[in-house]
């Protein structure tokens, strides 16, 4: 019904709109009594086969919900009835920031993919941080961090700095966004030695907390082989839990939509291939030395399967769970038993 009906009908409408409106609707449905109950007993699949044991937390199925789509922490608690194992918020940065001038998200239906240059548009860590106290489920959050986009990078740690320290509390991990495209400079900070410096003053500030919490890297699906060497050095040096593979990318190859020249990262279904690649050079030039969580093209338990072949441990969602709707992780969990 979701394919046939009602993504028929929010692909005629503006992509941030939807998006928008979905959340909006979301919010109303799961005020209503039981409904929760309802919605969690159609699409959530429970079983220990699905545990995940990783960096000190045990998820209850290894499918998660990529940063970018709740990234204002406004239905983490919604999300867990859907089957999802665990929620990444955010990008996060210190302050509130609108993003980049709209419209800004695209999608490519022929290709399957969506392209976005909406440029950590967030409500601010403080902001944030409320709706985290309210949470009610038990579900895994991750926090998504990243900086201002007013702030240049020769102080960018300090905003890293400030979104840990608020965070801390109310997420059950990090990962560090250096990768995202839409903000100028940004990917600049995954060379090596800023990228160091980043990793290690946080984990200093990890490591002065009473119980510290895992620290990963996202990282671009762009980067070449000798960089993704770099990578392997730097989570051994600073001593990171792991690796999430991979962001959006800027390459447009082979894409057979109108719009595929629109500025901003890809998506989807292109970016499924490089991002297997990736995860497989990660793990096996490391030596299977650090957990990594996959994500990029998920449509299917086949393409999840693809991802926990090639070395990840963990898997996310994001425009397949738009494009296929909340079965897809019903599907994906049942494949896994």
């Amino acid at each position: 019904m979701y394919k046939s009906v009602i993504r028929k009908i929010l692909f005629l409408f503006d992509p941030e709109k939807v998006h928008h409106f979905t959340f909006s609707i979301l919010k109303l449905i799961f005020k209503i009594p039981l409904k929760g109950k309802i919605i969690k007993k159609i699409f959530a699949v429970k079983s220990k086969k699905l545990e995940r044991n990783l960096f000190g937390l045990t998820f209850k199925n290894p499918i998660g919900l990529a940063a970018g789509f709740d990234k204002n922490a406004v239905l983490f608690d919604e999300f867990s009835n859907f089957g999802f194992g665990f929620v990444e918020i955010g990008t996060v940065t210190p302050k509130p920031q609108p993003g980049n001038p709209k419209k800004r998200l695209f999608r490519l239906v022929e290709d399957k993919a969506i392209i976005n240059r909406m440029g950590f548009n967030n409500d601010g860590v403080q902001v944030i941080v409320e709706r985290l106290k309210k949470r009610s489920s038990n579900i895994i959050i991750g926090g998504n961090i990243g900086k201002n986009k007013v702030t240049p990078n020769e102080n960018a740690v300090d905003d890293y700095l400030i979104c840990f320290n608020e965070l801390f509390d109310w997420v059950d991990y990090f990962v560090v966004n250096v990768s995202s495209p839409n903000t100028p400079n940004l990917r600049d900070l995954q060379d090596k030695e800023p990228l160091t410096n980043l990793l290690n003053t946080l984990q200093e500030e990890n490591k002065s907390k009473t119980k510290s919490k895992p620290i990963l890297l996202k990282i671009a699906p762009d980067l070449t082989d000798d960089q993704l060497l770099d990578i392997i050095d730097i989570v051994k040096i600073t001593k990171i839990a792991g690796v999430v593979a991979t962001n959006t990318t800027i390459s447009r190859k082979n894409l057979l939509s109108n719009n595929k020249n629109e500025t901003g990262g890809l998506s989807g279904k292109p970016v499924a291939k490089r991002s297997t690649e990736v995860i497989r050079f990660l793990s096996e030039k490391s030596n299977k030395a650090f957990p990594i969580i996959g994500v990029g093209g998920i449509y299917s338990a086949k393409d999840a399967q693809e991802k926990l072949d090639a070395g990840a441990d963990l898997i996310q969602l994001y425009s397949g769970f738009i494009y296929e709707g909340p079965s897809l992780v019903k599907k994906i969990n049942k494949s896994l038993m």
